[in-house]
């Protein structure tokens, strides 16, 4: 592979064979990965991420091939991310996302990355958050992030995305029921697609009552479209919708919000990636490590006293730094 500095001006200068190497130097953590995200890291920050998010079978990926295409109307360059679930017996993924976009992988404005989850919850992959970075640097004007199907507690998209589609489709059994608790709460826009089958009405107020009963809405009250993506329709509204609620980030503090708390967030899991790295080196040569662990299990030892141990370093690191902010 090509030294990743002059990978870098390729992918600045246009190149997608480039940017494709990026993303999978960053992808498979390959050597040269973190100043590559270092380098590139100034020329971020222009994109506007669209989540997209919804239980199994609820039309993702068409939704977003059709979205992509309403974008594109408007002369807007377009990244797709798109996760797939791995298999948690061989560890594959078929990456099918990739085939129901078929459409648009032509176009020379869009750029479609189909990744799998590796085993990573929350319904996203690890390297999402990287390859945002260097489709962001590469240009594109939007990011759309098409998640694996999502359950009650898998909400990572809304640490991720500027904004966040949640579609439902009638006909799931209890609706509600797969959108309730923190998945109900990561929308500002909500889809229900497939729209031709019985219920889609029911299904329509159900989540309007919802969104009446919930205490934590701001200013920006989360509309419902109604869209078949299959054939199109209620697509150019949702587009729309879209598009008025970047212009209400833009226009207040909520992008400026939505950014801060990510930046918090990713700076915590780096930081916490670091020293994960460095205690699992460390035990790896510790010889002494094989005994505690039969210690452990034989009950002589408890694994809390040891883990504070392997951990004091940091503690009395914390320690000084406490004592030397309070004497500032």
């Amino acid at each position: 592979m090509t030294s990743h500095p002059s990978l870098v001006d390729e992918a600045l200068a246009g190149s997608v064979r480039a940017l494709a190497k990026l993303i999978t130097m960053v992808e498979n953590e390959m050597p040269g990965a973190t100043e590559t995200l270092q380098q590139l890291y100034p020329k971020t920050g222009q994109a506007f991420i669209l989540g997209i998010t919804g239980p199994p079978g609820s039309g993702k990926s068409t939704l977003t091939d059709k979205i992509t295409k309403e974008l594109r109307k408007k002369d807007f360059t377009v990244g797709i991310v798109a996760v797939d679930p791995t298999s948690p017996f061989t560890g594959g993924a078929l990456l099918g996302d990739r085939l129901r976009m078929q459409d648009i992988t032509s176009d020379e404005g869009v750029f479609v990355r189909s990744m799998a989850t590796r085993g990573t919850l929350g319904g996203l992959a690890k390297a999402t958050a990287d390859t945002i970075k260097i489709l962001d640097a590469f240009g594109k004007d939007f990011i759309l992030v098409e998640t694996v199907g999502v359950g009650q507690d898998e909400v990572d998209i809304v640490k991720t995305a500027d904004s966040t589609l949640l579609i439902s489709v009638p006909g799931l059994g209890d609706e509600i029921q797969a959108l309730k608790a923190g998945i109900m709460e990561i929308g500002d826009i909500f889809v229900v697609n497939k729209a031709d089958r019985e219920g889609a009405d029911r299904l329509v107020t159900e989540l309007s009552l919802m969104l009446d009963l919930s205490p934590a809405r701001g200013p920006w009250r989360p509309p419902i479209i109604k869209t078949i993506a299959t054939l199109g329709e209620g697509v150019p509204e949702l587009a729309e919708k879209i598009l008025e609620h970047r212009k209400f980030l833009q226009e207040g503090d909520g992008l400026l919000k939505k950014r801060n708390e990510r930046a918090r967030e990713e700076i915590i899991n780096l930081i916490e990636q670091e020293i994960s790295k460095y205690i699992h080196k460390m035990l790896k040569y510790d010889v002494t490590f094989y005994e505690v662990i039969e210690q452990v299990v034989a009950r002589k030892r408890d694994p809390y006293s040891y883990a504070r141990k392997i951990t004091e370093p940091f503690a009395k690191y914390y320690q000084i730094y406490k004592v030397d902010k309070g004497k500032s």
